[in-house]
């Protein structure tokens, strides 16, 4: 029998198709309280939380999109879940609940799946939110002349059918172990069939959907200004609020320097900043105007990666040399401290897979003898250094980490030259590099996010995201990543595509979390939420007077 998924289902796991391997993300934070007590002994109330007003919530960067089909940075799906909503939610347990629909069915053989929308929802340009703009969302995703940079986990969908205007049908080629909890994630967004309209503005000047907050402007490189959808209705979100947000304007800003952050935050020119100094991070806490939040169980996982178009990394003993060359715990501590961890999967902590055992079995733990040995028998020595360059994004203290990085690697005789940009240029470059046979070579420290292991088939599947590793060995493992969907056998399945990945040096797991997870407030924000996946939510702050 096929199976149907009502609210009161909220908490249990599908059989086979759909939840098969989903992080549970969530937030601990430092939070101090709002209240005092007064002569009497009872507690009061420090402020009394009011509607209206303006919150300015600053980052270290700007998005490079607000088009959820052109880009897959951070920076970017934090503003544009915001603009947008999706079919399905994760509540605080990362459980897959419904949203913008208010049930599914999927068949016994995982070929088709149904959704029902909730009544009544409206786009931010006034038209209804029906059945047509979800096929238009996924045939724009999917379309083979300008495809969506995540196209690959909407799945091998052979076609959209409007069944009516609140129910859709999406059938696939095969069975598709992670789409209902794609559903759930930003890059599922759902975007208004009448953003046709916009042309090349859309995601740029303009954009539409349904989601809390409505695009009102963007400067690049400074700011963006989101203004409260008055119409919005809250069906799975993890927040409190059913409706608009209390708030009446959202400003994001851009603030390369973190000291300026919380300069700006001390002095009440901002409301929010994501990655304080770390620093400072002490005396944050002791700091009873200002609250701290640290988001658990991002889905963040930070790796080495290389250029294996052109020498060395096109052999296998020159990816092994850097993984041998390099001590992440001894930079951990240099750089982080105990707010980041070690990490040793090719899928985050708390994802189907995620067994540090399992991983350091088939990884490289620190050992510069054997990198020395393996550059020998390429050629390399003391007076033959490799050469190489060594690519990171802004932000996150990663400037740091990659320097300590260089200089493990010059230990061993691998000579780097570190090149830092924003993500946006750095997904290009990584392309750019893949997909280049001479010159320099070049290896990175990049960052994915994801809530399943169907981020392995995205990375390293033919073509890849980047263009970067692949193997017709490589693209039967992780093909049956997505085509099993019983619990135990996906996890074999999984297991064996992560032993590939490490063992070959393909994928150098380093550490998580590792960008945009700590946050701090003033004590005037009343209701800042992270809810899973390191989302910002701010449908339930109220500005404390």
């Amino acid at each position: 029998m096929s199976f149907n998924f009502h609210p009161k289902h909220a908490g249990k796991l599908l059989a086979g198709f759909a939840l098969v391997g989903f992080a549970i993300a969530g937030c601990g934070g430092d939070q101090t309280a709002t209240t005092e007590t007064g002569e009497d002994g009872a507690t009061e109330e420090a402020g009394t939380p009011t509607e209206g007003g303006s919150v300015t919530w600053a980052r270290y960067g700007d998005a490079d999109s607000l088009d959820p089909h052109r880009t897959t940075t951070t920076l970017s799906w934090q503003v544009f879940d915001q603009i947008y909503d999706t079919l399905l939610a994760f509540n605080d347990n990362g459980e897959v609940v419904p949203n913008l629909a208010k049930e599914w069915t999927v068949s016994d053989d995982g070929l088709e799946a149904t959704f029902v929308l909730n009544e009544g929802i409206v786009c931010h340009d006034g038209t209804p939110f029906d059945a047509n703009d979800v096929k238009y969302t996924a045939e724009r995703a999917i379309n083979e002349e300008n495809p969506s940079v995540t196209s690959g986990a909407w799945g091998p969908i052979t076609s959209v059918e409007v069944v009516d205007d609140l129910t859709v049908k999406f059938t696939f080629e095969k069975p598709f172990g992670a789409f209902i909890s794609f559903m759930a994630d930003p890059f599922s967004s759902q975007i208004c069939d009448s953003a046709e309209e916009l042309g090349d503005e859309f995601g740029v000047s303009a954009a539409v959907g349904t989601g809390p907050w409505k695009l009102v402007s963007w400067t690049k490189g400074d700011e963006i200004v989101l203004e409260k959808n008055a119409d919005y209705q809250n069906f799975g979100r993890p927040i409190e609020n059913p409706g608009a947000p209390y708030l009446d304007e959202l400003v994001i800003k851009q603030i390369p320097e973190p000291q300026t952050r919380l300069a700006g935050l001390q002095t009440g020119e901002l409301d929010i900043i994501a990655e304080p100094p770390l620093e400072e991070l002490e005396a944050i806490r002791s700091d009873d105007s200002l609250e701290l939040y640290v988001a658990e169980k991002t889905g963040q996982n930070v790796f080495f990666e290389f250029t294996i178009s052109r020498p060395p990394f096109d052999d296998i003993r020159a990816r092994q040399a850097v993984a041998y060359a390099i001590d992440p715990d001894a930079a951990i501590d240099i750089v982080f401290g105990d707010v980041v961890k070690r990490e040793k999967c090719t899928v985050a902590r708390g994802v189907l897979g995620n067994d540090q055992e399992f991983c350091a079995e088939h990884g490289y733990e620190y050992d510069p003898a054997k990198a020395q040995e393996l550059l020998a028998e390429l050629g390399y020595g003391p007076e033959n250094p490799l050469t190489v360059t060594m690519m990171t994004w802004v932000g996150g203290n990663r400037e740091k980490m990659v320097q300590v990085f260089q200089n493990q690697l010059a230990q061993v005789g691998i000579e780097t030259e570190i090149e830092t940009m924003d993500i946006g240029t750095m997904n290009a470059r990584v392309k750019q590099e893949n997909e280049t046979d001479s010159g320099q070579s070049t290896f990175d420290m990049m960052g994915w996010a994801w809530y399943d292991p169907d981020i392995l088939h995205q990375l390293w599947h033919s073509p890849g995201a980047y263009s970067g590793y692949q193997t017709p060995e490589l693209d039967a493992l992780l093909d049956t990543t997505r085509t099993t969907v019983d619990p135990e056998a996906r996890l074999a399945a999984v297991q064996d595509a992560q032993q590939y990945l490490l063992e070959n040096a393909v994928h150098v797991p380093l550490y998580t979390p590792g960008w945009l997870w700590i946050y701090t407030t003033t004590s005037a924000v009343d209701g800042f939420v992270i809810g899973p996946f390191n989302r910002p939510l701010f449908n339930d702050i109220k500005l404390v007077q």
